[in-house]
């Protein structure tokens, strides 16, 4: 679910198709997008070992430890594109503004966080050139705490009440 009013457009991000822009203002430390209607998670080798889950490997997400989920219908919570400086925090499905947002904004994550260990994504960081490889669950785990904690530290208490 994606709690700000948005749109979906054509992307700043060379080569990235569509992207997710938002229409209101959102304070750092909000949430962007939320999990809603899981009722199913994976797990990586179950996707590896059936033809029919591995042809959506491209549509998969990484929630928690090695369960992932499979979105091949595409929602708008995909248009969600790819930044080793990303605006937003995925953490564990959760993203959150890492700066105040203003309207027209793309939001931006860092893809890492998404994807299995190791498996590299078929284009490169468009800023850096970079290969966009899947940390391991305790290297994204670890850094998105961190970085929530952080980011929860330094936004008045009042932006974060709703």
């Amino acid at each position: 679910m994606i709690l700000p009013r948005y749109h979906i457009a054509a992307s700043s991000i060379r080569g990235a198709g569509k992207g997710l822009f938002l229409d209101e203002t959102v304070a750092a430390g909000r949430v962007i997008t939320a999990p809603d209607r899981i009722d199913q998670t994976f797990r990586l080798a179950d996707i590896a070992a059936s033809p029919e889950l591995g042809a959506q490997l491209h549509a998969s997400a990484r929630w928690f430890e090695d369960r992932y989920t499979l979105s091949p219908d595409w929602p708008d919570e995909c248009y969600l594109n790819h930044s080793f400086s990303p605006n937003g925090l995925w953490h564990l499905g959760f993203v959150f503004a890492l700066a105040e947002l203003p309207p027209g904004t793309e939001v931006t994550v860092d893809y890492r966080h998404l994807l299995a260990p190791g498996q590299a994504e078929d284009f490169v960081d468009s800023a850096t050139g970079g290969i966009i490889s899947g940390l391991s669950w305790a290297e994204s785990l670890a850094s998105s705490t961190q970085a929530l904690a952080r980011l929860l530290d330094s936004t008045p208490t009042a932006d974060r009440d709703v």
